[in-house]
C-alpha cells in the first residue's frame, strides 16, 4: 500500500528516436561524465532536444564527448525543458532498456524526464545546475588532421598506457613524417616507446595526453572504425571527429 505510484507513459508530446542510434549515443557520452565534482551538472548527460534532431553532451571539465543523432517530433514542445541534464546512473538504465529494433519515445519536463523503449518505462528526475556552454569549448579551425583507424591506435595506446604512474600518468605523443610515436615514462618501472603509421606531414609536433581519456573514447568504437584527430598546437584543446555526428575533445596535459 505504500509502494510509491508506478508512471506509465501518457505523453501527448514526446521525440521518438531509433533504439540503436539512441543506444550508441549513450556509449558514446557516459564515460565522460564527472560523478565526483561538486558541480551536479557534470554527472550526468546533456539532452538538447529539436524537432528533428538530439544532441547529448557530457565533459568533466578535462574532456567532453558529443554526439548528433536524428530524431522525430509527436506533438507540441513549447514550454518544456530544452536544455535537461540526465543523471549518469539513469542514462546507464535507460541503455541497458533499450530495444535496438524499436523506437525509444522520450518526454521531458521542467524538473523530469521520461523514456519508454518496448515494454519498459523509466522515469528520473533531472540533474539540478547549470551545464556548460559547451560548444565555447570546440575548437572551430586546426592546423593538422590526422587519419586514424581505431584498431591499431587503441592498441598502442594500451601499450604506453602500461608504463605509466600516478606521478607520470602522461603519454607523449610525438608526430614527424608518416609516424606517431607513443612516448612513456615511469620512473619505478622503465620507459616505452611505440610507432605507429600516420597520414601526417609537415613540421612536426608533440603533445602529451592522459591515456586514460583516449582509452575510453577509443573502446567504444569497432576496431575498424576510422576516426579524424584535429591538432592546433601542444597546449590547445585537440579535436577527435568521425563520420557519424560524434565530436570528443581533450584537453592535453603539460609537456
Amino acid at each position: 500500500a505504500k509502494f510509491p505510484p508506478v508512471t506509465e507513459f501518457n505523453e501527448p508530446n514526446y521525440h521518438i528516436i531509433p533504439g540503436h542510434v539512441f543506444r550508441e549515443a549513450i556509449r558514446r557520452t557516459i564515460f565522460a561524465t564527472d560523478v565526483e565534482s561538486t558541480r551536479y551538472a557534470l554527472g550526468g548527460i546533456l539532452l538538447e532536444m529539436g524537432s528533428d534532431g538530439v544532441a547529448l553532451v557530457a565533459t568533466d571539465s578535462r574532456r567532453l564527448a558529443l554526439q548528433k543523432a536524428p530524431c522525430k517530433s509527436a506533438g507540441t514542445h513549447e514550454g518544456e525543458n530544452s536544455t535537461p541534464v540526465v543523471p549518469r546512473n539513469a542514462m546507464s538504465l535507460i541503455e541497458k532498456s533499450i530495444d535496438d529494433e524499436g523506437e525509444v519515445w522520450v518526454a521531458v519536463h521542467q524538473n523530469d524526464v521520461l523514456v519508454k523503449s518496448g515494454h519498459s518505462t523509466i522515469y528520473s528526475r533531472l540533474v539540478e545546475g547549470r551545464f556548460p556552454r559547451y560548444g565555447d569549448v570546440i575548437p572551430s579551425d586546426s592546423s593538422h588532421v590526422i587519419d586514424l583507424v581505431v584498431g591499431p591506435f587503441y592498441s598502442a595506446v594500451r601499450q604506453a598506457q602500461i608504463l605509466t604512474n600516478e606521478d607520470s600518468r602522461g603519454v607523449d605523443f610525438h608526430f614527424a613524417d608518416g609516424t606517431l610515436t607513443l612516448h612513456s615514462e615511469a620512473s619505478d618501472v622503465g620507459s616505452s616507446k611505440i610507432e605507429l603509421p600516420v597520414s601526417f606531414d609537415g613540421e612536426s609536433m608533440a603533445i602529451k595526453f592522459d591515456p586514460r581519456f583516449i582509452a575510453e573514447f577509443l573502446r567504444t568504437f569497432d576496431p575498424e572504425k576510422q576516426v579524424s584527430l584535429h591538432l592546433i598546437d601542444a597546449e590547445s584543446a585537440a579535436v577527435f571527429r568521425t563520420d557519424d555526428n560524434y565530436t570528443y575533445v581533450i584537453m592535453p596535459m603539460r609537456l
